[in-house]
């Protein structure tokens, strides 16, 4: 048995914890869309053809602002394709995802649906085969209330309301080869502040995403954004990060380390972003809006898509990895990352929703159900409120190849003073002992324990399926305050938290 020593002290807050931080996204990919969200032959549809089983675990998961539709898809959209009467919207060939689109759903239903969920819209505008006027049309249907021929057309589209998009997306991963519209970070910069000027002589309360390098292993990486952010640092309010992650070669040692490459990755980009502030010498901050994130095996058979010219296939069977213990472990440690630099990382979106890389899974004219890492996301939404407070941690270590040493042991609390509760999550990245953890609470006063929650399992490959919908759920953890210390078991491959109350 190994110990790690932790300490709560609600002084060392690190920021706010914002409900956009608990985003998700939703693209128009493989069975997302369609068969996912939306199925209207199911017994549980409503009746817009809206799946009410997958609205309840989306409800539940607790997702604020969605990103849509897109993602790769957003480049070669026309947005005018999806509003309109149904029986008149064009059918589509998607180049991104090799499939067609059918424009069943579009802007108005995906907004209905929103309201359903309880979810905001962030909208992402094509910056790869369209550009500023394109983007300044869709913004005037969505956002303004009348007096204009777009204005008019959303209200003659059934919407007398605007849809008040308050968040837009400047592209996508335009440093992408594979990216429709790929360009340079002079060329996309110039055109994205062209487009934020626009957007912004239009409806100045927007906020607005830039595109960040598509990743940290990119080999753009760090000079995009600083090209990019050079052009736009005045006329934008954040950078987007996409981080995913997957175990290699059996090396589970480093995929269970993988928050450290997400840490270092958010403070790579908030450093070159203030670097560039401070030679404009702004007082002006860049923020984080990390758009996409998961574990996502890109490797697999299900993320293969069709190639062939004669072969466009309505929603296929695409990205619909299946997510083991160990997977739930690992994204539970991001969401660690995310709100220990709740400072930065303003907004993040959770990517995807349904069947595609999903929390959620759907059979058609079946059962929906939890994929394992569905559960640390609606927990973590559901507990973590006020701010982020950093712990001291002094853990045991682990060896990894590709992290060199880390800490056993990361976590994070939220408190929230005015409601007298606070939360803290933790992560054992150990792969062999279980450790015992103490946690000095006494910061937090008095405090009891309202509800904890471990996720690990003995068989770290066991996943939840169609045919074994509960295999992996959080279970109870045993744990006790005594004299101000939290004292607590982690078993080796799990993430826990545990939600407290003053007395």
């Amino acid at each position: 048995m190994t110990a790690a020593r932790l300490t709560v002290d609600p002084r060392s807050v690190i920021g706010p914890v914002r409900r956009r931080l608990f985003g998700g996204f939703v693209e128009h990919l493989g069975r997302h869309v369609y068969d996912g969200i939306y199925e209207p032959g199911h017994p549980a549809a409503d009746e817009q053809g809206f799946r009410t089983d997958v609205l309840d675990l989306v409800r539940e998961l607790g997702v604020s602002t969605i990103r849509y539709p897109g993602g790769n898809f957003v480049s070669g959209f026309r947005w005018e394709d999806s509003v309109g009467p149904r029986e008149q919207r064009p059918r589509r060939l998607d180049l991104a995802w090799h499939s067609t689109e059918t424009n069943e759903i579009g802007l108005h239903e995906f907004a209905d649906w929103l309201d359903k969920a309880g979810s905001d819209l962030m909208l992402a505008v094509n910056l790869g085969t369209r550009g500023t006027l394109e983007a300044l049309d869709l913004l005037e249907y969505a956002n303004v209330p009348a007096g204009s021929t777009l204005a008019q057309q959303r209200i003659d589209d059934g919407r007398t309301e605007p849809f008040d998009v308050r968040v837009w997306c400047l592209g996508n991963e335009m440093d992408g080869p594979w990216q429709l519209g790929h360009r340079s970070a002079a060329d996309y910069g110039a055109l994205a502040a062209r487009t934020a000027k626009g957007m912004r002589q239009l409806d100045p309360s927007i906020e607005l995403v830039v595109c960040g390098s598509s990743g940290a292993q990119m080999p753009t990486f760090g000079e995009w954004e600083r090209v990019v952010l050079e052009h736009t640092y005045d006329d934008v309010d954040m950078i987007s990060c996409h981080a995913y992650y997957q175990e290699h070669d059996g090396d589970t040692a480093s995929f269970l380390a993988s928050a450290v490459d997400t840490d270092r990755f958010i403070e790579a980009v908030v450093a070159t972003a203030d670097h560039v502030g401070a030679a404009k010498g702004s007082a002006k901050r860049i923020d984080i809006s990390f758009d996409e994130w998961n574990v996502w095996y890109m490797d697999r058979v299900a993320s293969e898509k069709p190639t062939a010219i004669d072969d466009w296939p309505v929603a296929p069977r695409l990205l619909e990895d299946v997510y083991s213990a160990v997977d739930a472990v690992v994204f539970g440690s991001l969401l660690i990352s995310l709100l220990a630099h709740a400072d930065r990382v303003a907004s993040a979106s959770l990517a995807q929703l349904v069947n595609v890389i999903a929390p959620i899974m759907t059979e058609p004219g079946g059962p929906a159900w939890r994929q394992t890492t569905f559960f640390p996301f609606a927990l973590t939404s559901r507990l973590a409120t006020g701010e982020a407070v950093r712990l001291h941690i002094a853990s045991p270590t682990v060896e990894t190849a590709r992290y060199g040493t880390v800490p056993a042991v990361a976590g994070v609390a939220t408190h929230d003073a005015d409601a007298g509760t606070s939360a803290v999550f933790l992560v054992n990245r150990g792969m062999a002992e279980p450790l015992d953890v103490e946690i000095d609470v006494r910061g937090l006063g008095d405090v009891e324990i309202v509800e904890t929650h471990l996720l690990h399992d003995d068989d770290p490959a066991a996943c939840n399926t169609l045919a074994d919908p509960d295999r992996v759920r959080p279970r109870p953890l045993d744990a006790r305050v005594e004299g101000g210390i939290l004292r607590v078991t982690l078993p080796p491959v799990a993430w826990a938290a545990l939600a407290l109350r003053r007395r």
